[in-house]
């Protein structure tokens, strides 16, 4: 066995679990390792601006792939900056790896330069965390940190490595595969549980499927699809679930929630038996548990997690299990099940409510945000990767892209991160490199992470900044407006910078557009003329537009707001 340096071996271990790109940013107690990133070619580093940026940018990687994202920091300030990064990634439950430097061993607890405790820090918000005190334990605990990450519910895990480690030498060797009493994640379903969940489901009278991010990180779309269109049952993928049901499909009620439509969550709260798919009945998907159903009814749950199970609402079938292994079962089932009970009634009540247009606005001589994203989507065919900030113009990009496969849609749904969405769309560009990508995002979170144009002209990142100004916080602005008196407590953005002058001294291409006119023209400039080159839109957008419909904290979704009720 050849004899390497931690830093060698480091490399090498991501060599061999195939790892294409690190995001990082270098630094004294990471320098080891950055030197031997410097004598390969096989692992491409990618030099963000910001630690956070970094994980932010491998989370995009890995959400818009099948893959896990890597990133490497240096320590104490490198650590701390990339929190925000792991948080986000470990409420999404989004496969990470996060390699952190640390002083060396015999400096720890002494208070040393650039010194944290970094999975002291960490502990809260990841899967699992790592300090490795021996060079011999640098391949295994790599091969575990990857394991981990990507298997039963997906997370971040941190590894933390002093810098005397990633110097020191001993034998290499990369094991093969991983055993871990402690860490077994089941997945098959209880075989009973799945039969009685398909008898509910059969002799239902209103049905309703309701889906989460579970389905997408578990791959399972397409087992999702051939078994709702078997049943021919009505169907809401939330926030993070986006894409894995085809949103174009006649079954598809839209998303469900704070900001649902209208079909959607009167059938979440109006259904008899309601199937529940990698999803953890959020408080902005259900509202207020104590009024999540107007009619008794009997729900099915199926996650990896068993924690998540019964935690915010009692479940009558709890079903712990790999997500496409389970739907796989019920499709089984479902061929020797030839009778299901008769439910175009229950269909016809939900063409009252989807009669209602809850999505309708009014077109004004201003640009309206809303037809910004339907004009987004004409423009790229529903096919582009679309990732978000979080606000306003989040929801209105889930409420009118229309997603009809998984992946194609990434933002921070848990955490709710403002930044997130240049740098999910840089990892999202390299890792789809043939995709168009768009950043729909708002003139405060853009600058979050601005600095990031700056590693987008470095490495040639094609992507398309949509940025709709209304020059306020728009989601801060709004629920001031309604349960603030319209008090705008530091809201309003005061002293916004030239956004087009901003992104051309970063080398790039911007545009601002001011009339509804110019707005379609303006795409398709876009991504026709400038499709190899980074072009940032600013689109001056009603200033006074709100998310509709709506719940209101604390409310039931039956408590809906309609824009056509103000």
């Amino acid at each position: 066995m050849t004899m390497m340096t931690g830093a060698e071996i480091v490399i090498r271990c991501l060599q061999e679990e195939k790892v294409e790109y690190v995001f990082g940013y270098p630094g004294g107690a990471v320098l080891h390792i950055y030197d031997e990133l410097f004598r390969q070619d096989k692992v491409k580093h990618i030099l963000v601006r910001h630690e956070q940026a970094a994980v932010h940018a491998a989370d995009g990687l890995a959400r818009s792939s099948h893959k896990v994202g890597v990133a490497l920091v240096t320590s104490g300030p490198g650590a701390t900056n990339a929190v925000t990064g792991i948080a986000t990634a470990y409420m999404d439950s989004i496969p990470l790896v996060v390699i952190s430097g640390q002083v060396p061993t015999h400096y720890i607890g002494q208070d040393a330069f650039q010194e944290c405790d970094t999975v002291g820090i960490t502990r809260p918000c990841v899967k699992h965390n790592f300090l490795i005190k021996d060079v011999r334990d640098i391949a295994m605990t790599m091969k575990k940190a990857f394991y981990i990450a990507n298997s039963g519910r997906p997370g971040p895990v941190v590894v933390d490595i002093p810098k005397d480690i990633t110097a020191a030498k001993c034998a290499f060797e990369y094991p093969e595969e991983v055993h871990m009493r402690s860490y077994n994640p089941v997945m098959k379903g209880h075989a009973g549980h799945i039969k009685k969940a398909m008898q509910l489901l059969l002799a239902a009278k209103r049905p309703m499927i309701y889906t989460g991010g579970g389905v997408i990180l578990s791959n399972a779309a397409d087992e999702l699809t051939t078994l709702t269109r078997r049943l021919g049952f009505p169907i809401t993928n939330t926030l993070m679930g986006l894409g894995a049901y085809p949103a174009t499909d006649r079954q598809f009620l839209g998303m469900p929630g704070m900001h649902g439509t209208l079909e959607a969550n009167m059938a979440m709260q109006h259904c008899d038996v309601l199937l529940a798919i990698g999803a953890r009945f959020d408080d902005r998907v259900i509202g207020n548990p104590e009024n999540f159903a107007s009619l008794p009814r009997k729900i099915i749950h199926v996650d990896i997690d068993p924690t998540s199970i019964s935690k915010r609402v009692r479940v009558d079938v709890p079903i712990v299990g790999n997500v496409p292994d389970v739907l796989q079962e019920m499709i089984k089932l479902l061929d020797g099940e030839a009778d299901k009970a008769d439910i175009s009634d229950w269909w016809q009540e939900i063409a009252a409510w989807r009669a209602r247009q809850c999505m309708k606005y009014t077109m004004k001589d201003i640009i309206m945000p809303q037809y910004v994203i339907e004009k987004l989507y004409e423009v790229t065919g529903g096919q582009a990767i679309v990732t978000s900030d979080v606000g306003q113009h989040q929801m209105w990009a889930a409420q009118y892209y229309k997603f009809d496969e998984p992946r194609r849609w990434l933002n921070s749904g848990g955490l709710g991160t403002m930044g997130v969405g240049l740098p999910y769309a840089m990892g999202a560009v390299l890792a789809n490199p043939d995709r168009q990508v768009a950043c729909v995002t708002g003139e405060g979170s853009i600058q979050m992470c601005i600095q990031e144009l700056s590693t987008a002209k470095q490495f040639r990142m094609p992507i398309k900044i949509v940025n709709l100004n209304n020059g306020y916080l728009g989601m801060v602005r709004q629920w001031q407006e309604m349960f603030y008196s319209s008090r705008y407590s530091h809201s309003y953005m005061d002293s916004l910078p030239d956004f087009v002058k901003l992104a051309e001294a970063y080398g790039h291409v911007g545009i601002r557009v001011t009339k509804p006119e110019e707005v379609e023209g303006a795409l398709r400039k876009a991504f026709v003329e400038h499709k190899n080159d980074l072009v940032f839109l600013d689109i001056l957008t009603d200033r006074e537009a709100n998310v509709f419909p709506m719940v209101a904290a604390g409310k039931g979704l039956g408590d809906m707001i309609l824009a056509e009720d103000l």
